[in-house]
């Protein structure tokens, strides 16, 4: 077995434990589907099949694969209604709300700045 020493300080471990975590969770919600689906959940709770309707040109597998993802970093609450067929709805937690704040800016950013945008865009591509 292999023990790592740490030459910092246990702030310094913390620090780096956090950094770490923070780069796994920017890779696995800035994707279009994980952004879509918070900004489609938005203060609701719908059905799967209400969120695929939501979300154009999503496929089944990639919702299901980003809902995971959602669900295990805390973003999103799954809950499953013990009925025939079995109903299951998600909604968006507490930090997926203050996440969903974030996502809103950055679509108020796009929004502000979209004749700008498009501007560089065709003049660059010239």
């Amino acid at each position: 077995m292999v023990t790592k020493q740490f030459s910092g300080s246990s702030e310094d471990a913390d620090l780096r434990r956090a950094d770490s975590l923070a780069r796994e969770i920017f890779s696995d919600v800035a994707n279009k589907w994980a952004l879509l689906i918070i900004e489609s959940l938005g203060e609701r709770t719908l059905r799967f099949s209400e969120l695929r309707n939501a979300i154009e040109g999503v496929s089944h597998k990639m919702l299901t694969q980003n809902l995971r993802m959602l669900e295990r970093n805390g973003l999103i609450e799954r809950t499953v209604h013990p009925v025939v067929p079995p109903r299951v709805e998600y909604t968006l937690t507490e930090p997926g709300q203050a996440l969903r704040v974030t996502i809103d800016g950055l679509c108020d950013w796009t929004h502000r700045y979209l004749g700008h945008i498009e501007t560089s865009r065709h003049r660059f591509d010239a």
